[in-house]
């Protein structure tokens, strides 16, 4: 009789060994490596998948029948050794017992499961959905006991899922890209740009309508061609009577082509049935949002408006896709070198050069939480319109004020301290 509990308490300290390297393995499985796998109808891998939708239930399932389990090995072998050796010997049994869970139910099956969590898995897969099926009432219970204390704390339980999964996801890029060759850091900055494509505005990449190509509706027809074809650009808005009335985009190609089938005097031309109606978008929006709808829209071309509905900036697709893969610059391009490195090891810095394309090309770590231009963080800042001459220093870098156009900061010299 003896023989047979020892027996059962030997499968119980396996069975723990067992759960202990399932827990491991569910953390520490290749997610990517699953979806892969299920995607080909591994029927194993979606039952994976199943757990991991709520891995904290199933951690929690798991730790509780390993708990159940270890909690029965001590208490009998407890009572055995009391009644074989005497009460005086249970401590020394507790100690061995406790050094023999250790190493055989809790270090060697995390160290396997480390190693290859992927195996472990597909071999305890079964097994453990069962357990997880059984005890997941019961654990679903506690935790939701658990919640309700933590809530007499004020203490709240829900994690943010999205978040962790791009934090996940930003250092699996960062630990991937562990080497700082040049190629390794482009493509490091490509895909972290995307996941921040969600947290960035447009108002912080748009075209500030003080630097925007635009031409008068008014104007001959004669003359409005010739500006379209001077432009470095394809899409030109069109505005009437002042610069907030947008009133229709001309695209050059489609002004090209109407000239081409025009007979007779340009100023006849009937630029309003050439131009495109304006599309108007909030300066909130996110680049997630407008890049999904530019194409759902089939349009590349965007005018930014704040919240009164004031006439703001532009924004571009190409704009968008150099958030990703930095600035695109072809044969029609104007070049505007808004960052200029000195000898000191400081930057001569044009004012409307965005925080964002400041950190990208030095590397630097500015916030732009609250303004989009280096000057618009120094006016932040210091909550004041500095003079030629002033100098600040802003998280961690010193900003010497060189040129001012009546409120306007034009020009700085940044240099890390």
């Amino acid at each position: 009789m003896l023989a047979i509990v020892f027996l059962v308490l030997l499968c119980l300290i396996v069975l723990a060994s067992l759960l202990s390297s399932a827990e491991t393995s569910v953390t520490a499985v290749s997610k990517a490596k699953l979806h892969g796998l299920a995607k080909k109808g591994d029927a194993k891998a979606k039952l994976v998948l199943e757990l991991q939708k709520n891995v904290g239930l199933s951690l929690s399932t798991i730790l509780l029948f390993n708990t159940l389990c270890l909690t029965i090995v001590n208490n009998n072998i407890g009572d055995i050794t009391a009644d074989i050796f005497g009460k005086e010997a249970i401590i020394f049994v507790s100690i061995i017992m406790t050094a023999i869970i250790t190493v055989y139910a809790e270090t060697l099956p995390k160290i396997i499961a480390v190693n290859s969590p992927e195996k472990v898995l597909m071999l305890l897969i079964r097994p453990l959905w069962l357990v997880y099926s059984i005890f997941r009432p019961i654990t679903l219970a506690i935790n939701n006991f658990a919640r309700a204390h933590l809530k007499l704390f004020g203490i709240k339980s829900n994690a943010d899922d999205e978040y962790a999964a791009l934090e996940e996801l930003r250092g699996a890029i960062d630990m991937h890209f562990a080497e700082t060759t040049h190629d390794a850091n482009n493509e490091r900055a490509m895909l972290k740009s995307i996941l921040d494509l969600r947290e960035v505005s447009v108002e912080e990449i748009m075209t500030h309508r003080k630097n925007v190509t635009m031409i008068n509706i008014d104007d001959k027809p004669s003359e409005i061609v010739k500006q379209v074809l001077e432009s470095p650009f394809t899409r030109v808005p069109l505005y009437k009577n002042n610069h907030d009335n947008i009133v229709g985009v001309i695209h050059a190609k489609a002004l090209l082509r109407a000239v081409n089938a025009h007979k007779g005097s340009l100023d006849k031309l009937d630029i309003t049935s050439i131009a495109t109606a304006p599309w108007f978008i909030p300066e909130t929006a996110d680049l997630i949002d407008q890049l999904q709808a530019f194409k759902a829209r089939r349009e590349h071309f965007a005018v930014v408006v704040d919240e009164y509905g004031a006439f703001n900036g532009i924004v571009t697709l190409e704009d968008i896709l150099e958030e990703i893969v930095g600035d695109i610059t072809d044969e029609h391009d104007i070049a505007v070198k808004g960052i200029r490195p000195q000898d000191d090891g400081s930057y001569i810095i044009d004012g409307t050069v965005t925080i964002r394309d400041v950190n990208r090309q030095l590397n630097w770590e500015l916030p732009d939480e609250e303004a989009a231009t280096i000057a618009g963080l120094v006016l932040y800042e210091v909550r004041l319109i500095p003079e030629v001459g002033q100098s600040f220093n802003i998280h961690g870098y010193h900003f010497e004020i060189m040129r001012r156009h009546r409120n306007q900061i034009t020009l700085l010299k940044v240099k890390s301290i």
